[in-house]
């Protein structure tokens, strides 16, 4: 007979800035942070950038063709260096404080108007990089240098998509969710079917809760759940990768699900719809889109209340529905004690 675990205390999960700072470091800096889709960086000098977990990044396409990842970062003043989410530069990237320019692979070509000085060296004062690696069109940034690869953390992911073609696909549409919780509780709630027939009736129409079923895989999680309306928004098909990348598959298109945490107790949920050039995001699919964000808000954030509570300390986890939740308790409790730069990057959760 399998063993219940207990989850992980609840003080895990309650804000804390000094947990914040460490979760900073030791999670999010050490794994692959998807950015964006390469259709938006198609052409020399178009940039994308996001602040993911505290980290402001660019990504830019240089002259050349490649990618380009840095800090979006001043070496000035900390200053920015875009405004918005995504844009086209002249070949330099200018920060918007004093002026400092950049060529595309993060060289300081220019610090306007800064005088004579004798121990100012240029070739010192580049952008600051971070890792960029391209998965089926999708764009992910690493902070630290030292993280293992993308392609074996996805590799159970490539696997369960086989040859689904997505070459073709362009980011349709970016939707934004604010919600009150810590990253973990949301991450969890993904990460299970358990609670789908109480709380998502139009999704539980869709499938066959019964057989719904999560298996990990490495540090992936795999959702299968078998379908059952005729005409199903879904293609039966979710999956997560550590530590908050979401993949949902759709009959046409897909939507990749960032839970980007933003500080101590809240989180966003970011949605980059994917669809074939010159297909929009149908009705349907926003509209189950829209319900079901807002049953997981509104169930997440309660649950997120009664953690602060200070009542609720340690649970257990069901054998049945909840061991990808145990699994990725594992990894979080693993990631936050070990001192290996890269400790959960390299694709196993041993």
């Amino acid at each position: 007979m399998p063993a219940s675990p207990e989850t992980l205390p609840a003080a895990f999960y309650r804000s804390d800035a000094a947990r914040w700072a460490e979760e900073r470091r030791r999670i999010f800096a050490r794994s692959w942070q998807v950015i964006g889709h390469e259709s938006t960086v198609a052409t020399p000098g178009q940039w994308l950038a996001e602040t993911l977990a505290g980290y402001p990044i660019l990504v830019v396409r240089d002259q050349a063709g490649e990618l380009r990842g840095f800090h979006n970062v001043c070496r000035h003043r900390a200053g920015p260096l875009t405004d918005g989410e995504r844009g086209t530069c002249e070949g330099l990237l200018v920060c918007r404080y004093h002026g400092w320019a950049y060529t595309l692979d993060g060289r300081l070509r220019f610090a306007r108007d800064f005088g004579p000085s004798a121990d100012f060296d240029p070739r010192e004062y580049g952008l600051l990089p971070v890792r960029v690696e391209t998965w089926r069109g999708l764009i992910f940034v690493a902070v630290d240098p030292e993280v293992g690869s993308l392609a074996e953390l996805l590799r159970p992911l490539d696997a369960r998509l086989g040859d689904r073609d997505w070459s073709g696909l362009r980011l349709a549409l970016v939707q934004r969710h604010p919600i009150a919780c810590d990253w973990k509780t949301y991450v969890e709630n993904y990460l299970e079917g358990y609670h789908a027939p109480l709380v998502h009736p139009a999704l539980d129409a869709e499938i066959d809760s019964a057989r719904y079923a999560v298996h990990m895989e490495g540090l992936v999680a795999l959702h299968e759940a078998p379908l059952r309306a005729p005409d199903p928004v879904y293609d039966g098909l979710w999956a997560w990768a550590w530590p908050n990348l979401g993949v949902n598959v759709y009959g046409q298109g897909l939507m990749i699900e960032r839970m980007s945490p933003v500080g101590p107790g809240a989180c966003r949920l970011d949605y980059l719809y994917l669809m074939p050039e010159g297909v929009e995001v149908s009705d349907q699919t926003l509209a189950m889109a829209r319900a079901v964000v807002a049953e997981d808000a509104a169930i997440v954030e309660a649950v997120q209340v009664n953690l602060d509570a200070g009542v609720y300390e340690v649970g257990r986890l069901s054998p049945r529905h909840e061991g990808a939740v145990a699994a990725f308790q594992a990894m979080v409790r693993r990631a936050m004690t070990a001192e290996a730069p890269a400790a959960l990057g390299a694709g196993t959760a041993a």
